[in-house]
């Protein structure tokens, strides 16, 4: 046996993805060395719960353990992390030193949330993100504490999820987005408009259109205010950062692969580019981090922060990384997600970007209980339901299938419809970059 065979495959990333890669091939037949590295020292574990359950107490940060499926027998690296990747040696660099060769590598190191600068006052006492597990026990026993005025920064998934745990907790809370409404780069400002009036009822204060510029401090440092840019002042002695995420790819600097903050480059099969285009025949990518071309839109590059893309991924990933290099498949995913909030279940299906028009299909804007589907020229794109997701796994299928714009026009619970324009924010980037964690 080779020194490299001896190595075996390595996954770097403890998370959802790594975990499910992990087992996917054991459940294919890979029988040889297997190491997961993790920098948490925690067993991996489910990420949606965080900023609902945990945050509300109903559930325990280290009840959100994701059970494991298959026996892997695998040697576990946690608590160390991967911080520079040689390839010609095949071998991995960890915090602690060690280095850890390969033969074959999975990299599913997942993404960071956006932190806010020091230098805008990112680093008083009370400025929480919400990643991982330790930002949700940090910030649950801070809530717990009853500040007298929390704010949220950025009205995407994770705001507005934080903000309705915030009011369940009986706590006033203030939401500070920069565009027309909640959800806007998701949903767009026509469906995201219903949850402004979510806000409004829940009695959460919703500055819309508005940029932070800094946070003061009180002498202890401690936050006491935020300043906008308009001139006023916010009042808050805890503040949670909800700005997205960057790809853990830090470690991957002078690799000479193709990644960068948005995220790690694949081929369709989830094989990692080099920095001339080439794919790594040993090294390959799935979930958060990874931005690969979808052939279900055209092939565009997309990375997908959703639950359901990091285990199918991931899986597909770990077939290819034991099939031959004539035996790859490419990776078809039509993202999927969900959310809790405001009493509301949000489900998801397709990419809404790009869309030109909307349409809500089944219920009413007014009862917060519909359908709505997404066009672009001619073609559905995407749908979205409010408590109203019986009819979602066939306009799924209607997607996939590239059907005209409204795919459906016969169901039994359809009424007259006007197609509107979604109202989507000016785009941030060409390539996609889908927001989420969530089912």
């Amino acid at each position: 046996m080779s020194a490299a065979q001896a190595a075996g495959i390595v996954v770097v990333g403890a998370s959802l993805a790594g975990l499910r890669g992990a087992e996917a091939l054991r459940r294919a037949g890979y029988g040889g060395r297997l190491t997961i590295v993790g920098d948490e020292p925690h067993r991996p574990y489910d990420r949606p719960p965080l900023s609902k359950h945990v945050l509300s107490g109903e559930l325990a940060p280290n009840a959100t353990e994701l059970p494991e499926l298959v026996a892997l027998d695998a040697d576990w690296r946690l608590g160390h992390a991967a911080v520079a990747l040689d390839r010609a040696a095949r071998t991995i660099r960890l915090r602690d030193g060690t280095d850890l060769a390969y033969e074959r590598l999975l990299i599913a190191t997942g993404a960071q949330a956006r932190p806010w600068p020091d230098a805008a006052g990112g680093g008083l006492a009370n400025i929480f993100t919400l990643r991982g597990r330790d930002d949700a026990a940090r910030l649950r026993t801070a809530l717990a504490e009853t500040p007298r005025r929390v704010l949220i920064v950025g009205a995407g998934l994770i705001g507005c999820e934080a903000v309705s745990c915030c009011r369940d907790l009986g706590l006033p809370v203030t939401l500070v987005d920069p565009n027309p409404t909640p959800l806007a780069r998701s949903l767009g400002t026509w469906v995201g408009g219903v949850i402004t009036e979510c806000l409004k009822e829940a009695g959460a204060t919703f500055h819309a259109g508005a940029q932070v510029l800094r946070f003061e401090g009180d002498a202890s440092g401690r936050v006491v205010r935020a300043h906008l840019a308009d001139g006023r002042a916010v009042e808050a002695d805890l503040v949670i950062v909800a700005l997205g995420a960057t790809r853990a790819t830090d470690w991957l600097s002078g690799a000479g692969l193709m990644a960068d903050a948005g995220g790690v480059t694949c081929d369709g099969a989830c094989r990692v580019l080099g920095a001339d285009g080439t794919p790594c025949p040993d090294i390959y990518a799935a979930g958060d981090v990874a931005r690969w071309p979808n052939p279900l839109y055209g092939g565009r590059l997309m990375s997908v922060e959703h639950w359901g893309n990091a285990v199918a991924q991931a899986e597909h990933a770990a077939r290819n990384m034991l099939a031959p290099a004539e035996a790859q498949q490419a990776y078809r995913h039509l993202p999927a997600f969900w959310s809790s909030q405001f009493g509301i279940n949000i489900k998801a299906v397709g990419l809404t970007e790009g869309a030109d028009t909307v349409a809500i299909v089944q219920g009413s804007r007014a009862s917060r209980r519909f359908l709505a589907v997404y066009g672009r020229a001619g073609r559905s794109i995407a749908a979205v339901s409010f408590d109203q997701a019986r009819w979602l796994p066939a306009y799924a299928e209607a997607i996939t299938g590239g059907q005209a714009f409204p795919p459906i026009r016969d169901a039994s619970d359809q009424g007259a419809f006007t197609p509107m324009a979604p109202g989507f924010p000016p785009p941030r980037a060409a390539s996609t970059h889908i927001e989420a964690r969530h089912g």
